[in-house]
């Protein structure tokens, strides 16, 4: 492949495409070819060589670190990789971050560190992840139940758009929306276009919204202008490279707080939910996470030698509690001395004396290390520890309200239970959001596996649906839920997604399969056998 004006890589070695072909989800496709730009320039030559060129049928598919669940940055066309090159931090100021996709955020969030601001939206896998694929996913993590999800950070972001060009989108008054629209450009399209979709859609995109503190599925039409002010961040945030390719990003940043103290509950009895979440976030805790029993003695088993003796105060616990608790859940309170913390954390334990079993307060950094260790590295240890099996996030992201979750939780377990013969699993996640992350582990060369990833999907999906939540709260769709989306959404609103598409991308060449289109019998087709 020869591309004019190209001064990156162009890999189309048995290697590169192999690697390119996986990232954390269980599928496997094999691009054409990987290429590795340089820069801004190198992404519109890419773009409108494709654009041009549209006969050869090329798409291009970003990629950051490879960490995404969904099979989102993976295509049988040309992927781009902006991890080699595209991976420089521009600027860290006082409150804000400026860096290119390819950045891994455990390098910005040294930097950031170094002058005491945080990005808190920060996955599981920040140890791992590229804040592009952050942006693509529109992510969030353990802070989110305080600070939001990344799309509340993002404040401008440069995308080459399908004509080739770059444009920077970010938040608009009304005065700066109405010069964008008067612009007789791509650009100026792209802002009539999307202005004219909700404004005249406001009341079915308002009734669309779920209503959940996190979602990452489908594009967020509902988000993109109040009224007030138009942000078109809001829409490509989260829209996992189909609508451009994003180069640079400017984010928001905050002051972390200095001091931490984790409530740690082991918790027997799911029905005691309804009364126990309200009791902790009356006091406000910063994160309030949750894993089960099998990630706990995951956690134990792999990472006793890593601590040690400081898992004494669990096995205690474990005594005291009758044997292994059913959840085991963290409540972060934070503060700007050691007092404030500690008096928050022994509040919210005392609130829930007679509730609960065994809890305890941590008292140092290091004795809260494990949880969030045992919490942040459970899927990794599953990949790589467990043998035989495979992982398959399929259900990997479910959310409901908090509030539904007593109801929710049982019948969710009702409908595991009949497939525990076909697979184990471990449940993690954000308790403070009605977030949960299941994880089950798989013979995938089996046909039995492949048949239970699809009823089971279907049944856990419409559970949630039945109870007003969202299919994925920060993974995202990729091939995995694409086909779901019309049953969450309708049709009519999966008909504005697609508008949406086409307003962007209008001859289909981002991620396509994504978003929109995506086939149940393609992702199924494209499942890794090991």
């Amino acid at each position: 492949m020869v591309i004019p004006g190209f001064k990156g890589d162009i890999a189309e070695d048995h290697a590169s495409r192999e690697t390119a072909s996986r990232d954390a989800s269980l599928f496997k496709v094999v691009p054409q070819a990987v290429v590795f730009p340089r820069d801004e320039d190198d992404v519109k030559a890419l773009v409108a060589f494709v654009s041009e060129n549209r006969s050869l049928g090329v798409s291009l598919t970003a990629r950051a670190a490879g960490t995404d669940m969904t099979g989102g940055p993976l295509s049988e066309s040309v992927v781009v990789d902006f991890t080699r090159y595209m991976n420089h931090i521009r600027e860290v100021g006082y409150g804000f971050a400026v860096a290119e996709p390819g950045t891994y955020y455990r390098d910005l969030e040294r930097e950031l560190a170094a002058k005491d601001f945080l990005m808190p939206s920060y996955p599981a896998s920040k140890g791992l992840c590229a804040i592009g694929g952050m942006v693509a996913n529109n992510s969030g993590g353990e802070k989110t139940l305080s600070y939001g999800k990344t799309a509340d950070y993002v404040s401008k972001l440069d995308v080459v758009c399908a004509d080739g060009n770059q444009y920077s989108f970010g938040k608009l008054d009304q005065r700066g929306l109405r010069e964008k629209m008067r612009l007789g450009t791509f650009e100026g399209d792209l802002y009539r276009s999307v202005y004219d979709l909700v404004t005249k859609n406001a009341d079915v995109l308002r009734a669309a919204k779920p209503a959940v503190s996190k979602n990452s599925a489908g594009y967020a039409l509902w988000d993109v202008y109040d009224g007030t002010t138009f942000d078109m961040t809001r829409l490509i945030t989260g829209s996992q490279g189909t609508l451009g390719l994003v180069t640079e990003i400017r984010f928001r940043t905050i002051r972390p707080k200095k001091h931490s103290r984790l409530l740690v509950i082991f918790l027997n009895d799911a029905s005691t939910l309804a009364t126990l979440i309200p009791k902790v976030l009356e006091h406000r805790p910063e994160s309030f996470e949750s894993y089960d029993d099998h990630t706990l003695m995951l956690g134990m088993r792999y990472m006793f030698f890593r601590f040690a003796w400081q898992f004494i105060p669990e096995v205690m616990m474990i005594v005291r509690n009758g044997g292994l608790p059913k959840l085991v859940l963290l409540a972060e309170f934070t503060g700007d001395s050691e007092r404030e913390t500690l008096t928050k954390a022994e509040a919210a334990r005392k609130s829930l004396a007679g509730l609960v079993g065994a809890m305890r307060v941590t008292r140092t950094a290091r004795d809260a290390e494990k949880y969030w260790a045992v919490r942040r590295e459970s899927f990794s240890l599953l990949r790589t520890k467990i043998h035989g099996r495979q992982t398959a996030p399929f259900i990997d992201d479910v959310i409901v309200s908090p509030k539904k979750l007593p109801q929710f939780l049982p019948e969710l377990e009702a409908l595991m239970k009949p497939y525990e013969a076909d697979m184990t699993y471990t449940v993690a996640g954000h308790m403070g959001n009605g977030n949960f992350h299941i994880i089950p582990l798989m013979d995938l060369g089996s046909a039995r596996s492949r048949e239970v990833i699809k009823e089971l999907g279907e049944k856990v999906y419409a559970l949630v649906v039945k109870y007003g939540g969202s299919i994925t709260a920060e993974h995202n769709d990729g091939l995995m839920r694409t086909p779901y989306l019309e049953r969450m959404y309708g049709e009519k609103v999966c008909a504005l997604f697609g508008e949406v598409k086409r307003i962007f991308d209008p001859h289909g060449i981002f991620n396509p399969g994504k978003k929109v289109g995506g086939s149940a019998a393609y992702a199924e087709a494209h499942i890794r056998r090991k």
